[in-house]
C-alpha cells in the first residue's frame, strides 16, 4: 500500500495533462499512487495518459459530472494514508510531497500541510507570486478571513481527517476548496512549508475566470462557515466578505480585461467599501478606480494600449496584489 495517494481529476486536459503527470513522476518521494479520474473527456486526454508507463498510475473513467465528484471518486479508490489533489493543468516542484510529508510527520497533531504558490501562464512562464502565508496550528480564524492556500492543488491531508469531515461538496461549483479547508481547520491543525512548491496555471478559460459564479460560490461558503463558527468569531464576517470582494476585483482586472470586467470591478469595489470602509483611506484605491475608469470609458483596444503604456502604474499584480492576501 502506498503512503500517499495523489488524485488528478481531468476533463479535456490534453494540453497540460502530460506535464502535470510528469511533475508527479519527478517527485523525490516515490512511495505514492497516482489516481487519475477522467471526467468524460472528449479530446485526446486518455490517449496521452496511455503513453505514460508507470505501475503506480491508475486511471478510472466516468461520465462528466464535475471536478468535485471526480475528487471524491478518486478518494474512494485511494489506499494511501495521506492524500493530495492536483488539478490537471497545475504543476508541483519535485520536493513538494517529501517536504509536506516531513512536516506532518514532525507535527503529528496536524492534519494538513500546505506550501506556497507561484502562478504561471499557459507556456509555463512565471507570472507572479501567490500567497505567502505562514499560519500554523489553529488557523481557523485566519482561514475564515481568506483562503490563503489559494487553490486545490496545494495541501497534503491525512486521510483519516479527510474522511471525518466528509468529501468535497458536489453542490458547489466554485470555492469548494475553501469550504473543504474550513471544515478541516475547524477540527485540525495546519502546518506550512515556507517554499513555493505549487505552480498554479492561470488560464482565461479556467473555471476561476467566471467571476460571477465565483461570487456566488464564495458567498455560499461564507454563509455556511459563519453559520457554524463560534460567536467569538462572528465579528470577522464583514472582514471576510470584504476580502472576498477584494479578490474578485483582482480577478476582474487581471489579464486582458474589458468593459464588462470594469463594470464588475465597480460593483465589487462598492461591496468592499460597505464591508471595509477603511479602504477609502488607502491610496491604492485611486489606482484601482483609475484602471476601472480606463476599462469602462475606452474601447478594449485603446484601453489595453493605455494600460500597456502605463504598465508600472496600472499593472494588476503590483497595485492589487495586497487584495489577494490581506489578512
Amino acid at each position: 500500500m502506498s503512503v500517499i495517494s495523489v488524485i488528478i481529476p481531468v476533463y479535456n486536459g490534453e494540453r497540460t495533462i502530460d506535464k502535470t503527470i510528469k511533475s508527479v513522476l519527478c517527485q523525490t518521494f516515490s512511495d505514492w499512487e497516482l489516481i487519475i479520474i477522467d471526467d468524460g473527456s472528449q479530446d485526446l486526454t486518455l490517449e496521452i495518459i496511455s503513453r505514460i508507463k508507470d505501475h503506480r498510475l491508475k486511471v478510472f473513467s466516468y461520465p462528466h459530472t464535475g471536478s468535485n465528484a471526480s475528487r471524491n471518486r478518486g478518494v474512494s479508490q485511494a489506499c494511501g494514508e495521506y492524500i493530495s489533489f492536483l488539478d490537471a493543468d497545475d504543476l508541483w516542484t519535485p520536493d513538494k510531497l517529501q517536504s509536506q510529508l516531513t512536516v506532518l510527520l514532525e507535527n503529528p497533531q496536524a492534519a494538513v500541510a500546505y506550501s506556497w504558490t507561484n502562478c504561471i501562464d499557459e507556456s509555463d512562464n512565471f507570472l507572479r507570486q501567490g500567497s505567502r502565508a505562514n499560519a500554523t496550528g489553529d488557523v481557523y480564524a485566519r482561514l475564515l478571513l481568506t483562503d490563503f492556500l489559494d487553490h486545490g492543488s496545494n495541501p497534503l491531508i491525512r486521510r483519516e481527517a479527510f474522511d471525518k469531515v466528509g468529501g468535497f461538496d458536489e453542490s458547489l461549483t466554485h470555492a469548494e476548496d475553501w469550504d473543504m479547508w474550513l471544515r478541516l481547520a475547524a477540527q485540525y491543525q495546519f502546518v506550512v512549508v515556507s517554499s513555493p512548491q505549487i505552480l498554479y496555471r492561470v488560464s482565461p478559460n479556467s473555471s476561476s475566470s467566471d467571476i460571477w459564479k465565483m461570487e456566488t460560490g464564495c458567498l455560499q461558503v461564507i454563509e455556511r462557515a459563519f453559520s457554524q463558527a463560534p460567536k467569538s468569531l462572528q465579528a470577522l464576517r464583514k472582514h471576510s466578505t470584504a476580502n472576498m470582494y477584494k479578490y474578485l476585483i483582482f480577478k476582474a482586472l487581471d489579464g486582458d480585461s474589458g468593459r464588462e470586467r470594469g463594470v464588475a470591478a465597480t460593483k465589487f469595489i462598492w461591496h468592499v467599501i460597505k464591508n471595509d470602509p477603511s479602504i477609502l483611506l488607502r491610496g491604492v484605491l485611486l489606482k484601482v478606480l483609475f484602471k476601472v475608469g480606463v476599462l469602462i470609458l475606452l474601447s478594449p483596444i485603446h484601453a489595453q494600449a493605455f494600460i500597456a503604456k502605463f504598465k508600472k502604474l496600472l499593472d494588476t499584480s503590483t497595485i492589487l496584489g495586497y487584495l489577494r492576501i490581506n489578512p
